[in-house]
């Protein structure tokens, strides 16, 4: 797949590199296309390119979203191309709220009309994207959203860079508690001051 990461910050750069050591093609959508963590991930793998965020966005299948809520919405509302795209929603407004919308999801999905967009990506920390194995054993991701295909491909991209499973949460209804869950690792890890070496794993009998 060609997939834009917009935002090079830690939890693009992990998706990012992990997407592209599986073989696909990617490109950081960024405004500082000098900076030096872009220059470390275009050094990182052949399959990662650089260019402005309308650029990548153009080029790609996949655009996955790692800004913070309001600049998400901001760079949606200048692209009007989102809407026939693949959105990947890995963002959170758990402290800050991207007015007059809840979440960025809900606002990239009616500036841009786009239907394929699902939440995923948000519930855990950089570290675990970057390395979701623990004891040998992939940790769970999760997902949320009303399109089939676009949770389809979040998915895929979960499974084959190391999670277990990719649950489903629900429609677009059960996007705030999908955030909400975060916070629930955001709790345990930061405030609680368990770690950030922490991960979720749903267990069946």
């Amino acid at each position: 797949m060609e997939i834009a990461i917009i935002g090079a910050g830690n939890v693009g750069g992990a998706l990012g590199l992990n997407f592209a050591k599986k073989g696909h093609k990617v490109v950081f959508g960024t405004r500082d296309l000098n900076s030096t963590g872009v220059q470390v991930l275009l050094e990182s793998n052949a399959n990662i390119s650089v260019s402005s965020i309308n650029e990548a966005i153009k080029s790609s299948e996949v655009v996955l979203f790692s800004t913070p809520p309001a600049v998400a919405i901001e760079i949606a509302q200048s692209n009007p191309e989102l809407r026939d795209k693949i959105v990947i929603d890995a963002t959170n407004s758990v402290f800050m709220k991207p007015a007059p919308y809840k979440t960025a999801y809900e606002g990239i999905k009616v500036v841009t009309g786009c239907e394929n967009i699902v939440k995923c990506f948000n519930s855990t920390g950089f570290e675990n994207m970057k390395d979701p194995m623990y004891h040998g054993e992939g940790i769970d991701m999760f997902c949320a959203g009303n399109s089939r295909k676009a949770k389809e491909i979040a998915t895929q991209l979960a499974k084959e860079i190391g999670f277990s499973e990719c649950y489903d949460f629900g429609g677009d209804d059960k996007v705030e508690l999908l955030e909400q869950f975060a916070l629930c690792w955001i709790n345990l890890a930061i405030i609680q001051k368990h770690g950030r070496d922490i991960a979720f794993k749903l267990i069946k009998r």
